[in-house]
């Protein structure tokens, strides 16, 4: 089978091998997948793909319509630069639907003419009102520009609290808690607006429509900068009111562009399915987990320009053994093995495998092996070999699950100070970013790569979420059986007397306070470039969806993102 084409550097539209054809069997295929998983089946159980996906050659109808509508909307998009509000609406409208890839250049024009007239008025919102002031705040912050908080002042009376009229802007105070997200260290007054806008739009609630009840309810549980766009795009499109042309054009094209990259997610996991099959760690190694859908998840999340399918499936390799590893470390290897495995690693050699039992030599070839493999890609495209980083990134990643397994097989743990730091790495966040950094080949430097090998405060402030997320669930992962702590297990330890519900609102507050760490990191100037640190948010972003089981240890909420992304048309 032909692989597509997947879209150039240039955001052009993917064009495909016009001897790949759409066929009736492949809609019954994807039709009986879909119809399986509705039906009960797990993202956290084995998945056997038996879909085809869909494609469209350059010469088809579909494919020249849509092609039509990106560039339709170029122009739209040209021509409203000049109006300050209606370009932050329809920059705001274009993330929301995840096809920002489409029009980096314009939305770059459009933020850069809102920062002019933001710093002219010296970060005091000139005469503009709450949703714009707000929304201009976020678009900015999220794209790295440090603007001050202060702009939002003007809405405070003399005692210095948030004016009670602006209770009755529902638009602005869902705008005003969208802009409390992008809140950095010490910045209080994003503290004061998150609280005042939840609890005015929480009571509001009860006494508006459905409709609009819903969007609040949205807003609040799924603030824009702490949500995946394109997994909630499709709700978002039914949900969106409006009544302006551009708009409509807007959600016709979304909708065309969300099938195009669906076709493209399908042809990906069959191709993620098929290596993974031919790896052959599922037959032998019956202790780990044998997930590689849910693994695909996390690049699918994280890499969404369509042009980085390479990218996807060979960072979802590296992804596949942090879990397997894992596995081998927690259920699975002695103590004696695990330290003959973690110094083969270190030694980076197949020799010092050689007292290993098969399955964990099986795994260190494996692990040897893609590493490598990685490393050539790299350096072909790139020019710069990253074999050392990688190879230091996996041996730090094993040291650090084996100092974990001494700690629980000696029964004595740590202090929580001490747990988190390591939990820096064994997260496998480390690992799996230095991966990403190098397979996207932008902003490669000495500098960048010595930042990257000493797992700077923007990794471990994410690594510091997923660890604590992870924690704060009761639910044990997947029916994993193996012990490795948790924060607050360490914590109340170390506080005698501590309720559990204490210790998890200590923990809330700390997941809260390494958003604010990761936000500032984000911003500019910043060593790394746009792409990693975006990449890299939504790494941050995922976490909630893969840590947030239920009674039956699976992950209601990343099935229905997963089966909304990949399986489930999108009607036009």
């Amino acid at each position: 089978m032909a692989f597509f084409r997947a879209f150039s550097a240039l955001s052009k539209p993917p064009t495909y091998s016009k001897n790949i054809q759409k066929t009736g069997k492949s809609d019954n295929l994807i039709n009986n997948t879909c119809k399986q998983m509705a039906q009960g089946s797990s993202i956290c159980q084995d998945h056997a793909v038996n879909f085809l996906p869909e494609y469209h050659n350059s010469t088809d109808d579909f494919y020249v319509e849509y092609v039509q509508k990106i560039k339709k909307f170029k122009n739209i998009l040209s021509k409203n630069i000049e109006d300050p509000l209606e370009g932050l609406n329809m920059v705001n409208l274009i993330l929301r639907l995840g096809i920002e890839y489409h029009y980096q250049e314009e939305i770059e024009a459009i933020l850069q003419r809102h920062y002019a007239i933001f710093s002219a008025h010296e970060g005091q919102g000139g005469d503009h009102d709450l949703h714009e002031v707000a929304l201009g705040f976020r678009l900015l912050r999220q794209e790295g520009y440090h603007v001050s908080a202060d702009v939002f002042n003007k809405f405070k009376n003399k005692e210095g609290k948030f004016k009670l009229e602006l209770a009755e802007d529902i638009t602005g105070l869902m705008e005003l808690y969208e802009a409390s997200q992008v809140n950095i260290e010490d910045e209080h007054i994003l503290d004061e607006a998150k609280d005042f806008s939840r609890h005015f739009l929480e009571a509001k609630v009860k006494h508006l429509d459905h409709q609009r009840a819903r969007l609040i309810v949205n807003t609040l549980e799924h603030p824009y900068h702490k949500s995946l766009p394109r997994f909630l795009a499709k709700g978002f499109l039914d949900d969106f009111e409006g009544t302006e042309d551009w708009i409509k054009h807007l959600q016709d094209l979304a909708k065309m562009d969300f099938k195009m990259v669906q076709s493209i997610h399908q042809q990906e996991i069959l191709q993620i399915f098929k290596w993974w099959k031919g790896l052959g760690l599922a037959k032998e190694l019956k202790f780990a987990r044998n997930q590689p859908l849910k693994w695909y998840m996390w690049t699918a999340a994280c890499l969404t320009d369509p042009s980085w399918s390479d990218q996807r499936i060979e960072l979802t390799k590296p992804i596949s053994l942090v879990y397997v590893i894992d596995d081998m470390f927690d259920v699975y290897g002695t103590l004696d093995e695990l330290t003959l495995f973690t110094n083969a690693v270190n030694q980076w050699e197949l020799a010092a495998t050689e007292q290993l039992p098969d399955p964990l030599k099986m795994c260190f070839v494996a692990l040897y092996d893609i590493t490598n493999e990685i490393s050539y890609k790299v350096y072909n495209r790139s020019g710069w070999d990253p074999i050392d980083s990688l190879k230091k990134a996996w041996a730090r990643l094993c040291n650090a699950f084996l100092l974990e397994a001494k700690w629980f097989a000696s029964g004595n743990l740590p202090k929580a100070e001490e747990y988190l730091k390591n939990a820096h790495v064994s997260t496998g966040l480390h690992v799996v970013l230095v991966h990403m950094f190098f397979l996207l080949g932008e902003g490669i430097s000495k500098e960048t790569v010595d930042l990257l090998d000493n797992n700077p405060s923007m990794i471990s402030s994410i690594a510091t979420i997923l660890r604590l997320w992870d924690d704060l669930g009761s639910a044990q992962d997947e029916n994993q059986n193996g012990h490795d702590g948790s924060y607050i297990e360490c914590y109340r330890k170390e506080h005698q007397g501590c309720s559990v519900e204490g210790a998890q609102s200590h923990v809330i507050q700390m997941i809260s306070n390494a958003w604010n760490c990761l936000n500032k990191n984000c911003l500019t100037p910043n060593p790394f470039p746009a792409s990693f640190i975006k990449a890299s948010l939504n790494a941050a972003r995922m976490v909630p969806l893969m840590y947030s089981y239920d009674d039956k240890h699976c992950l209601p909420s990343l099935e229905k993102h997963m089966k909304s992304l990949i399986f489930e048309k999108c009607s036009l």
